[in-house]
């Protein structure tokens, strides 16, 4: 049986990186996606808005607070993930490490997704 897996990928605050820069590594990102889905791993990806954009909810007492803004303050912030199936951990790290090469320098984190 397969398990899922969330590969996060951090990104540092600031603005998009130029055409020039940018065009050709999402280039290797749509091969790695499409290789994923060759494979049967691909289950579903996506980019996410700037952290500015965000807004934290927020339980307390008889009321839900909303607050503008990122949860956490930092200079990295999850820029996009990727959901995969795979056999194994060691299956899921080898797409984390595939990702985080055509992504290079950006950090990619990989985690077992939990189903209740």
């Amino acid at each position: 049986m397969t398990q899922k897996y969330l590969l996060s990928i951090h990104q540092p605050d600031g603005d998009t990186p130029p055409p020039e820069v940018l065009d050709p590594i999402m280039a290797n990102l749509a091969a790695l996606n499409e290789e994923m889905r060759a494979a049967g791993a691909w289950v579903f990806a996506v980019g996410l808005h700037p952290p500015s954009t965000a807004t934290v909810l927020r339980a307390q007492d008889d009321a839900v607070l909303l607050t503008d803004g990122p949860f956490a303050e930092g200079k990295e912030h999850v820029g996009g993930f990727t959901v995969i199936q795979a056999e194994d951990l060691d299956e899921a790290l080898e797409w984390g490490r595939r990702l985080a090469t055509v992504l290079s320098p950006l950090p990619v984190e990989v985690r077992p997704i939990a189903f209740a």
